[in-house]
């Protein structure tokens, strides 16, 4: 999994029917002091994150291990909206 933010947005009028309903983000990949690592991953929304906002990432099989993505070609999936990160006592992130 990986830690992003979102950055901005895809849409796509002609898709695979398994995908119809579904949000597409291109989510910027940062690391643990959250600064943008030069990676972006597009990702489609399964939690109803926005832009800005920071989130995990499943990525590969994983990410269709979910009720939503489930037997549907998608590689990455927004899984969860963060609200803090601590590591090794350190807060490292607050949803504001």
């Amino acid at each position: 999994m990986i830690i992003g933010k979102i950055a901005g947005t895809i849409v796509s009028t002609r898709k695979d029917e398994k995908l119809e309903g579904f949000k597409f983000y291109v989510v910027e990949e940062l690391d643990l002091n959250m600064n943008y690592t030069g990676k972006n991953v597009i990702a489609v929304d399964i939690v109803g994150a926005g832009i800005d906002e920071v989130v995990m990432v499943a990525q590969g099989s994983s990410a269709r291990q979910s009720s939503f993505t489930e037997g549907k070609p998608v590689d990455s999936a927004v899984i969860a909206i963060i609200d803090t990160i601590d590591v090794k006592g350190e807060q490292k992130y607050k949803k504001l």
